[in-house]
């Protein structure tokens, strides 16, 4: 566990509205990537195992997850 803060950011690519999601990657050294709503910033929190994260990505990028 750690004692420091997430620095959130969105992806350059959210051109959407608004629509997205803030990941704090400066925590993936520490074994978890937090993910909230960029909308609501003080709601919720996921937090991801960065194996999973890093396979969800890789899925993203190879173009598994279509609308």
């Amino acid at each position: 566990m750690t004692n420091e803060s997430p620095r959130w950011f969105k992806s350059s690519c959210s051109a959407n509205g608004g629509q997205c999601v803030e990941v704090a990657a400066n925590l993936i050294a520490h074994g978890t990537v937090p993910v909230h709503d960029s909308k609501d910033p003080h709601g919720p929190t996921l937090a991801f195992d960065t194996i999973a994260w890093t396979a969800f990505v890789a899925g993203i990028k190879a173009g598994d997850f279509t609308a």
